[in-house]
């Protein structure tokens, strides 16, 4: 252990007043009131001592420290605002952004709506016949009057002329596609892997007469109009005025029933109008007096 020494008494004693504090002793009967009043001069001292020590100490450590409102201070560099765009620029984002939105749900909602058509259509569909005066046809087969349409179709016959045959009593409309031409795909599914209800162009007849082509399409804004304001009707025939539908070509006329879907093979469908009433003006009771045959040849 490292001796302390002093070269004299004094030295020593500063030194044990720097680094020591002596305790205050309570009043003795043995010591009298002048070596009390010693003590506590002494011990006053030592204190006042260390705290201008403590205050040389902190008066040192400030000078070495610049303060926060000194010159010599120098505070953390700011960041710089972030740059804005041009306005053109902006805009032109923010369009490419509802752009990509905009086909974002598209895409969303023709998944959903092909899902819908390939699962779960049943035995029984509600269908539709409608269109304007002077328009054409528009078929539509439905697994809920509130659901998209599972098959959508536009023929090429006329509202008028199809309104005339089914005066008659009976009507009975055939569509049919042709076959894909690939041997691998014929030998695959027929149509390529397609579905029957997904074929897009048919050849129409009506009673056996021919009556130009049908396509599929998708149900747009004026087939929702036409559907929406045919909810209620579970089955009829009517006018819907132009005011109601939303269209500028006039009335459109309907006609809605319930319908049996028949699956003879993958090349092969039929949807058989039910008749509710016992008894019809034809002599068939109960027969359906509409159906629609669907073929792949």
């Amino acid at each position: 252990m490292r001796a302390i020494t002093a070269k004299n008494p004094q030295d020593s004693m500063s030194f044990s007043r720097r680094h020591f504090k002596w305790p205050v002793l309570g009043k003795s009967s043995s010591r009298g009131a002048g070596a009390a009043s010693g003590d506590e001069g002494y011990v006053r001292g030592s204190e006042a001592e260390d705290e201008d020590d403590e205050d040389e100490g902190a008066m040192a450590f400030s000078s070495a420290c610049p303060s926060f409102h000194s010159e010599d201070f120098v505070s953390p560099p700011k960041k710089p605002p972030p740059a804005q765009a041009p306005p053109a620029q902006e805009k032109q984002r923010r369009k490419k952004v509802r752009t990509a939105v905009a086909r974002l749900r598209s895409a969303l909602s023709a998944a959903v709506s092909g899902r819908r058509r390939q699962v779960g259509l049943g035995s029984r569909l509600t269908g539709t016949l409608y269109g304007h005066r002077r328009g054409h046809v528009h078929l539509s087969f439905q697994t809920d009057p509130r659901a998209c349409p599972a098959l959508l179709l536009e023929l090429a016959a006329p509202t008028a002329a199809l309104v005339r045959e089914m005066a008659s009593g009976l009507v009975r409309i055939a569509l049919e596609c042709e076959r894909a031409k690939n041997p691998a795909a014929t030998a695959a599914g027929g149509g390529g892997g397609r579905r029957l209800l997904e074929e897009t162009v048919w050849r129409a007849y009506v009673n056996g007469k021919s009556c130009g082509y049908a396509v599929r399409r998708e149900c747009g804004g004026a087939d929702w109009r036409v559907l929406r304001a045919l909810e209620p009707v579970s089955m009829g025939a009517g006018v819907i005025p132009a005011a109601s539908c939303g269209g500028s070509e006039g009335d459109v006329m309907y006609m809605r029933a319930r319908f049996e879907r028949v699956v003879g093979s993958k090349d092969s469908e039929a949807f058989y109008m039910m008749n509710p009433d016992s008894s019809s003006s034809n002599g068939i009771n109960g027969g359906p007096e509409l159906s629609v045959y669907l073929l792949r040849v």
